[in-house]
């Protein structure tokens, strides 16, 4: 005699209905399109395999390049101390000479007062990615204030900044640590090696920090020297701080305080100081006089 059982699942999403998105046609097309892309990436990424040994010397060799040392580097200060790092410029050589990777930044959708940006990078061979999504406001801030941005312009070159800090973090996050590293060793071993104080460095250092509103008097009192005695490591430095303030890691506050300098100050504390000398004996002497008449 046979006895029929009957097996009911445990599942208790068993028998749901699935929620499906309806699509248009164009949206369709466009999903597979992206879609066929990324499998043909990581096709060709596994039919081309990295060669680490040949990168890591494609890296290296890029950073001999004096162009390049010179904004590869940046520095900020944080908690009394400089802290030195890749520029934003140094990441995407090394994700360019890398291999197999992909990185961006594009924005995501536009509204009035701010806009919604995505920076990514992706490593097709190990699919190793890293996307960050953040919002820009379409202000600057400056200190005089906060201004609201108008002009198209304007808002295409903040958006940009902003999404240039947040690119240099998606791809550090994703190349090794040591690769990143060894290329910040060379960037600094070519520019003490080659870097020459010369009128013309001099002449272009002081127009990229006008740009930026930093004088002349406040890069002497920076380095506390006049600006033709530079030393080549304070050039390096200068550079560095240059690279820090363009990729908006820093301020220009945070570098150069607005004091006086000490050309224009002594003015007046030298007049002072002779009026001093000139009137002192002066009051001294109808003092002691006095003093000696009326002693019996």
């Amino acid at each position: 005699m046979s006895e029929s059982t009957e097996v009911t699942s445990s599942n208790p999403f068993s028998g749901a209905a699935v929620a499906t998105r309806p699509t248009t046609a164009v949206a369709g097309s466009d999903q597979q399109r992206a879609i066929a892309e990324v499998q043909a990436a990581m096709v060709i990424a596994r039919q081309n395999p990295r060669d680490q040994i040949g990168a890591m010397d494609r890296i290296l060799q890029a950073c001999t390049r004096t162009g390049l040392a010179e904004q590869a580097l940046y520095t900020y200060a944080r908690g009394g101390t400089d802290i030195s790092g890749p520029s934003i410029r140094l990441a995407e050589t090394i994700a360019q000479c890398w291999g197999n990777f992909q990185f961006g930044v594009r924005e995501l959708e536009q509204r009035p007062g701010e806009s919604t940006v995505e920076a990514y990078a992706w490593d097709v061979e190990t699919n190793t990615k890293q996307v960050k999504v953040f919002q820009v406001p379409h202000t600057r801030y400056s200190r005089n204030g906060t201004t609201a941005l108008k002009d198209p312009r304007d808002i295409y070159e903040a958006v940009a900044n902003a999404g240039a800090r947040r690119l240099r973090a998606c791809i550090l996050g994703v190349i090794p640590g040591d690769v990143t590293e060894a290329a910040l060793r060379q960037a600094e071993t070519t520019l003490k090696t080659k870097a020459e104080v010369t009128p013309e460095r001099i002449k272009t250092l002081l127009e990229k920090f006008g740009e930026l509103g930093v004088t002349r008097e406040q890069i002497e009192r920076r380095i506390q020297r006049h600006i033709d005695a530079i030393t080549p490591a304070l050039l390096v430095q200068m550079g560095k701080i240059f690279n820090s303030l363009r990729d908006g890691m820093s301020a220009p506050g945070d570098w150069f305080k607005d004091e006086p300098t000490q050309d224009s100050a002594p003015t007046d504390l030298k007049e002072k100081l002779r009026g001093r000398k000139k009137a002192d004996p002066v009051e001294q002497k109808p003092v002691d006089e006095t003093v000696s008449e009326e002693q019996p």
